[in-house]
C-alpha cells in the first residue's frame, strides 16, 4: 500500500492552474508496492517503490513519468542515484506500472505534463535514494557489528572507514531486504553532488540507437489484429448509413464494427485495414459543425474583441489613462489552431478478457486512461494493467481528458473480442484530433510624454481548453480559464492602469493543451506588443524591457545575458535585424535573441538564436540545452509554417506536406546559456517555446520596419506587413 498523499480532483486542478508558478506540495515517500514487498523478501533489495537492487549489482530505478524525448529516463534516475551513491554504470530504468505509489506529488494522479517532472520529484526521489543508502549502510554495519556512523557509501559500496572493509550493494541486497525502511534519511548537501548538475549521457540512447527501444507502435502480442477507424469528416458528426460489403471483401479484413467515434475496420495487418477503410461506403450526419470555417471565425472573433469580456485583471482605469496618454498604440494579433503532430502517430494495443484487460500505449495520462478503459470494459481499475511504452512525441496530445485514443481502442477490442492494435495515421490525427485554440487579441497601450507605459488594455478571444471537460469546474473560475490568460494577466511589466479581459466562445472544434499551453499565444502577443511600445516610446527594445523588470530579477537576468551573448547593439550584416523576447513560464525564465533577414518575396530566414535560461538548480545540463534547442525548432515550425484551417467544417491540412515542420536547411544556429542557480528547479520542456515567435517577429521589424502580427509568418503575411511600412 502507498502512503502517498491523496489529492482531490479539485485540488489537482487548482494546482494544475498554478503549475506556472512552480508550486510544490509536501508528500510522503511511497513504501514498497505489493510486488515490491514480495521481491524484497528474497535476494532483491526493494527499499521503496522506486528502487530495486539485485545481488548481481544492478540498480533498477522505476520511473513514474513518461519518456517522450524530454530526458526523464535519465534526469529522474540521477536524483535517486545521487543520494543512493550507486555506480551510475549499474543503473537500469523501468517504466512504472499504474499504482497510487507513482502518483504525481502535486496532481494526485499518475501523469506527465506541465513541465513538472523534475520539480515534482526533486524531494521524493532524492529521499527514496537516501532511504536506500541508509538501509544499506545499516545492513553492512550490522554485519560488521560496528556503528553505522563509522560507515559511508560510495559508488556502489559501503565502506567501514576505520578498517577499509567494504561490501558491494549486490552483496548487501539480501541482508538489507529484510530491514524496515527508516522514517527519515538525511539528504546530501548540494555542494557534495557528484551527478546532479553535471552532464550525463542519456540512459535511453543506446536502445534507441540500436533499434531495441519499444514505442507503442512497435508492440505486438499473440493473436493481435490491427484496426483503423473511419471518423466523421466534421467534428460532432455521426454515421448516417454504412455499407461495409466492399470493405469486408478486401483481403485480410476480418471485421467491420461501429464504435462511438466511428467505424472500425479490423484486419490481419495495417495495410489491409487501411484498404478496407478506403472501401467503406459511409454517409455522415455532419450536424452544425459543417458550417464552421476559419475565415468566418476570424471575422466573428474580431467583432467579439470589440466588446467587453470577463475581466481577468483590472487595476486603475485603463480607458481614462489611454485618453490622457501622449501616445496611444493599438493593434490586433492573430494566432491559428495548431496540431500536435507527434512523429509517432497515436496507437494503443488492447488485450481484453472477461476478467482483465491489458493495455500497451505511449501515454501521458496513465491513471485517467486506465480508469477510462475499466469503465468501457466493465471492469474495476485494478483489473486493468497499463504498460507505458516510450512516446514518439507528446506535446500534450497524449494527455486528453477524454482518453480518446485509448477509449476507442478498448471499444474495438470489446466489439471484436480479440486482441487488437488501433493505429491512427498522421492524417487521422491532423484532420480529426485536438488543437491549440485559435486566438484573436485586441490590445492598446498608452505612453506618456516621458516614454513611460501608463495604460494597457488587452482583450483575448479564444476557446477554453477546459470547457466541456471534467476539468472545467476546477480550471475555470468565474468564467475565466486560467490557461487562456496566463502570461497576459500576470505579465511582468508594471502598468499603472491595466485591463485584461477574456471571451471564451464555445465551439465544436476540440481543443487541448499544446506545448507551453497559454504562453504559446500570450508570449507572442505580449512580447511583440511591448516591442511596439518600446519603439513608440523612442527607446531601445532591450533597454525598455530592462528598465521595467526591476521586480523580476531572474527574468531581467536572462534578458541581460541573452542580449550580451548575442552582441546586442553591435553592427550586423546588411539586411539583418535582432529581435529580443523574454518570458517566464512553468517556473523558469527564458530570453531569446533572434537574428533574421527577409527576402523581397517575404521569406524569413532566421540565422541565429541566442537563448538564456534560468530554470533554477540544474540536474542534467545536456538535457536542458537539448530541450531549449527542441523548443526553438518546435516554436519556429509553428511561427513560420504552422496553421490548421477549417472550411465547411473540415480541416484542410493532412500531413507534413501541408502542415510542415522546420526543415534542416531552415534551422538556425542555436546557442544556449544556462544560468547557475540555487533556486528550486523549474520546468524545461515547455518554457523554451513562447519567446521564439516574438523574438523572430521583432527581428523582422528591426530588419525591415514591417510589424508582423499574425502567425504563421508566411511570405504572404510578411509581404502584406511590408507594404504597410
Amino acid at each position: 500500500m502507498s502512503d502517498t498523499v491523496t489529492i482531490s480532483r479539485r485540488d489537482f486542478l487548482r494546482i494544475g492552474a498554478a503549475v506556472g508558478g512552480g508550486l510544490l506540495l509536501g508528500f510522503s515517500l511511497p513504501s514498497r508496492t505489493e510486488a515490491g514487498a514480495a521481491a524484497s523478501s528474497g535476494k532483491t533489495f526493494v527499499p521503496n517503490a522506486f528502487i530495486r537492487i539485485g545481488s548481481d549489482e544492478t540498480v533498477t530505478i522505476i520511473v513514474n513519468h513518461s519518456e517522450m524525448g524530454q530526458g526523464v529516463y535519465t534526469s529522474l534516475p540521477m536524483l535517486v542515484a545521487e543520494e543512493l551513491e550507486c555506480d551510475w554504470k549499474k543503473v537500469r530504468i523501468e517504466p512504472a506500472p499504474v499504482d497510487p505509489a507513482y502518483n504525481h506529488t502535486a496532481f494526485g494522479i499518475q501523469m506527465t505534463g506541465g513541465s513538472t517532472s523534475i520539480w515534482s520529484e526533486w524531494d521524493r526521489l532524492r529521499t527514496a535514494g537516501a532511504v536506500a543508502r541508509t538501509m544499506l549502510i545499516a545492513a553492512a554495519a550490522r554485519m560488521w557489528k560496528v556503528s553505522p556512523a563509522s560507515c559511508r557509501a560510495r559508488r556502489g559500496f559501503v565502506v567501514h572507514a576505520p578498517t577499509g572493509r567494504r561490501f558491494s550493494y549486490g552483496t548487501l541486497a539480501e541482508p538489507a531486504a529484510g530491514m524496515t525502511p527508516p522514517q527519515k534519511a538525511a539528504l546530501k548537501d548540494p555542494k557534495n553532488f557528484r551527478l546532479i548538475g553535471r552532464p550525463a549521457k542519456r540512459l535511453d540512447t543506446p536502445d534507441k540507437a540500436a533499434g531495441r527501444a519499444v514505442f507503442g507502435i512497435d508492440v505486438t502480442i499473440p493473436g493481435m489484429l490491427t484496426a483503423v477507424i473511419a471518423r466523421p469528416p466534421v467534428f460532432g458528426g455521426t454515421v448516417k448509413s454504412l455499407d461495409s460489403e466492399k470493405a469486408k471483401a478486401v483481403r485480410g479484413v476480418k471485421e467491420v464494427v461501429q464504435i462511438p467515434s466511428g467505424v472500425a475496420v479490423v484486419a490481419a495487418d495495417f495495410w489491409s485495414a487501411l484498404q478496407g477503410r478506403d472501401a467503406l461506403a459511409i454517409a455522415w450526419n455532419e450536424g452544425s459543425g459543417a458550417g464552421v470555417s476559419t475565415e468566418a471565425l476570424r471575422a466573428e472573433y474580431a467583432e467579439t474583441a470589440k466588446t467587453p469580456g470577463l475581466a481577468a485583471k483590472k487595476e486603475g482605469d485603463p480607458e481614462q489613462a489611454l485618453a490622457k496618454a501622449a501616445t496611444v498604440l493599438r493593434a490586433e494579433y492573430e494566432v491559428p489552431y495548431l496540431a500536435h503532430a507527434p512523429m509517432e502517430t497515436l496507437n494503443c494495443v488492447v488485450d481484453l478478457r472477461d476478467d482483465r484487460c491489458e493495455l500497451w500505449t505511449g501515454t501521458q495520462f496513465q491513471t485517467a486512461d486506465r480508469d477510462a478503459a475499466a469503465r468501457i470494459a466493465g471492469l474495476k481499475p485494478e483489473q486493468v494493467m497499463l504498460h507505458t511504452t516510450l512516446l514518439g512525441g507528446g506535446f500534450g496530445r497524449r494527455a486528453t481528458p477524454s482518453s480518446d485514443f485509448v477509449s476507442e481502442a478498448v471499444h474495438v477490442a470489446k466489439a471484436v473480442k480479440k486482441p487488437v492494435k488501433v493505429v491512427w495515421t498522421r492524417e487521422d490525427d491532423i484532420k480529426g484530433g485536438y488543437y491549440r485554440p485559435l486566438w484573436y487579441d485586441r490590445i492598446a497601450a498608452g505612453i506618456d510624454k516621458k516614454g513611460a507605459l501608463v495604460a494597457w488594455h488587452h482583450t483575448i478571444v479564444g476557446q477554453s481548453i477546459a470547457a466541456g471537460t471534467p476539468f472545467e469546474q476546477g480550471m475555470v473560475k468565474n468564467g475565466i480559464d486560467g490557461t487562456s490568460v496566463e502570461g497576459a494577466h500576470d505579465m511582468p511589466y508594471p502598468v499603472p492602469a491595466i485591463l485584461v479581459d477574456l471571451h471564451s466562445p464555445r465551439l465544436g472544434v476540440p481543443v487541448l493543451w499544446w506545448r507551453s499551453v497559454g504562453h504559446s499565444h500570450t508570449g507572442f502577443v505580449v512580447e511583440s506588443f511591448i516591442d511596439e511600445a518600446a519603439h513608440a516610446a523612442g527607446k531601445d527594445p532591450f533597454e525598455f524591457r530592462r528598465a521595467l523588470l526591476g521586480k523580476h530579477p531572474r527574468l531581467k537576468g536572462v534578458l541581460e545575458l541573452a542580449a550580451q551573448k548575442a552582441g546586442w547593439g553591435a553592427p550586423l550584416p546588411k539586411g539583418r535585424g535582432l529581435g529580443i523576447a523574454a518570458v517566464e513560464s512553468f517556473g523558469s525564465f527564458i530570453a531569446q535573441v533572434a537574428e533574421a533577414s527577409v527576402s523581397p518575396a517575404g521569406e524569413i530566414r532566421v540565422h541565429r538564436v541566442v537563448c538564456a535560461v534560468d530554470c533554477g538548480r540544474t540536474v542534467n545540463p545536456d538535457t536542458i540545452e537539448a530541450q531549449m534547442e527542441s523548443a526553438i525548432v518546435f516554436g519556429l515550425s509553428a511561427a513560420l509554417h504552422g496553421a490548421i484551417t477549417l472550411k465547411d467544417g473540415r480541416v484542410e491540412q493532412s500531413n507534413f506536406h501541408d502542415y510542415p515542420l522546420l526543415r534542416m536547411d531552415e534551422m538556425p544556429k542555436v546557442v544556449v546559456h544556462i544560468v547557475r542557480s540555487k533556486e528550486k528547479p523549474g520546468g524545461i520542456g515547455e518554457p523554451g517555446v513562447p519567446p521564439i515567435a516574438p523574438a523572430v517577429a521583432n527581428a523582422v521589424f528591426a530588419a525591415t520596419g514591417a510589424r508582423v502580427r499574425r502567425l504563421p509568418m508566411r511570405p504572404e503575411v510578411v509581404k502584406a506587413a511590408m507594404k504597410q511600412t
